[in-house]
């Protein structure tokens, strides 16, 4: 059983599963997105208060679901947002629960969508430094330090709830994260467990480091199994196919995102093995050894460079 398998049978909900298509797997999810048809409606009845106020507009799928869009200036804007629509599906394939976000057509126009999370209260309602919050919360620093998304404020995640009143934590707005940079704008410290970040004013996580103490690899292990179990020729696919049509540089741009995300997801995992450590065994079996040896050259390298 997967990553998403695993929160299917958690929220224990086929209207849930179906909304946020955890019944399908990233590749069917892609297809269903660049496939899909919305309609803009006046009412803005389903546009949450904090969306209206950055000019979103309302927007309803063949199903009746609302979504959320906001209308995109240029191809490159556009280019941007599918690169988002990625963190989406590297959400979804790794068990992180999380609206669906895309850019797409309407009407011939240039739209970034996110369908709207309904029923939702934000998180700062909570106390998110317990249980479940702070453990979904500390997995969740790998998926974001990976897509170098630097603003994940206390607006970024709203919590729901399924049919037997059990919370579940849904990650949202995908505007900040960075799939282009090749350079590493978040680092691990090296005395300890941290992060350096080039934006100072912006989170990454709702956490402290000091959150993190005490803490084995078991705690961050399927998250990180989740990443290397993606294999380069799947990923690959995930990337050409969402920018097919929006750059005339397919090749080159895909290989490069292709690259940055490899690269930044095994400096995370062997970030994250060097600082935290399992009391019977520290060897990983989720992925293969050349995983392992990369990650390792990969921090030896940038540490030369510090």
């Amino acid at each position: 059983m997967d990553e998403r398998e695993k929160l299917v049978a958690a929220l224990g909900d086929k209207e849930l599963v179906r909304y946020f298509y955890l019944d399908k797997t990233p590749e069917e999810v892609l297809a269903y997105l660049d496939t899909m048809h919305l309609t803009l409606v006046e009412s803005q009845d389903d546009v949450p208060f904090n969306a209206q106020v950055k000019s979103y507009l309302a927007a309803k799928d063949e199903n009746g679901d609302p979504w959320i869009v906001k209308p995109v200036a240029n191809d490159e804007e556009m280019l941007y947002h599918r690169a988002c629509m990625l963190a989406y599906l590297l959400d979804h394939a790794t068990g992180t629960l999380a609206a669906p976000t895309t850019a797409l057509l309407i009407n011939g126009k240039k739209f970034r969508v996110t369908k709207v999370v309904q029923k939702a209260v934000q998180i700062s309602s909570y106390n998110y430094l317990e249980a479940p919050f702070i453990n979904i919360l500390r997995a969740d620093l790998i998926n974001r330090w990976i897509f170098f998304d630097e603003d994940r404020n206390p607006n970024n995640y709203l919590v729901i709830t399924n049919s037997l009143n059990k919370p579940f934590l849904v990650a949202i707005d995908y505007d900040k994260a960075d799939m282009f940079s090749e350079n590493m704008k978040i680092t691990g410290m090296t005395d300890k467990f941290g992060w350096l970040r080039t934006e100072k004013t912006r989170f990454l996580t709702l956490l402290r480091p000091e959150h993190f103490d005490g803490l084995s690899i078991k705690s961050f292990d399927d998250r990180l199994c989740a990443f290397n179990k993606i294999s380069r020729e799947k990923l690959d696919g995930f990337v050409r196919t969402a920018f097919t049509g929006y750059t005339a540089d397919l090749e080159g741009v895909s290989g490069k995102v292709v690259k940055n995300i490899m690269s930044r997801r095994e400096y995370v995992d062997a970030y994250f093995r060097s600082m935290f450590k399992s009391v019977e065994d520290t060897k990983n079996d989720c992925h293969d050894t050349d995983y392992s040896a990369f990650g390792a050259s990969f921090m030896a390298m940038h540490n030369k460079k510090k």
